[in-house]
């Protein structure tokens, strides 16, 4: 099963609160594991000035405001910013997928303070894990369906609407899903 770049969407009665109605845009997956994003989650408390002024990176007048998101449990004091494939900052960008990259590097936040940076971006503060075989499990199990995404979905500022919205692309009525698994 290859995870790269996909969207997961949560099942309804998937049984961890943390990840109810989420969707998240795997980054990496291998026999080791997987890491993922959560891209509908914003944060309450933090803007992206108050998380430049936090890191003391000045903001030009013509710098860009991105939204922060919650990525997911693990490490939350950790950033990584999700982005079009069109910013290559340094080395630290991992490529993604369906035309992707995450940037957990300063030089991508002072690029988008200063104005510049990749065409679309949002920071997930945290991301989400899994061991070995972990994922394929809860997939196995109902708890997630998986979605291609687009760059409309991951980067819309309806994050309130990316959960339904990756239904529909799939053809799915979120009205029509059950939490109970089925086996034929």
């Amino acid at each position: 099963m290859e995870l790269d770049g996909k969207l997961l969407v949560a099942m309804p009665g998937m049984g961890d609160p943390r990840f109810e109605k989420t969707v998240i845009l795997i980054c990496a997956h291998s026999a080791e594991g997987a890491m993922g994003l959560i891209i509908n989650r914003p944060t309450e408390d933090l803007t992206f000035a108050s998380l430049l002024d936090q890191l003391s990176i000045p903001r030009a007048p013509q710098g860009r405001d991105i939204r922060i998101h919650t990525g997911g449990p693990v490490e939350r004091g950790r950033g990584f910013v999700l982005h079009s494939a069109d910013y290559a900052g340094s080395s630290a960008t991992m490529r993604i997928d369906g035309g992707y990259g995450m940037t957990a590097t300063l030089d991508i936040l002072e690029a988008l303070a200063r104005g510049e940076g990749p065409s679309c971006a949002l920071l997930a503060l945290g991301y989400s894990g899994w061991g070995p075989g972990q994922l394929e499990n809860e997939i196995g199990a109902n708890g997630w369906l998986i979605a291609e995404p687009t760059a409309e979905l991951v980067f819309s500022g309806d994050d309130a609407g990316k959960w339904t919205a990756a239904l529909r692309s799939m053809g799915i009525d979120p009205l029509t899903l059950s939490a109970a698994a089925g086996r034929a």
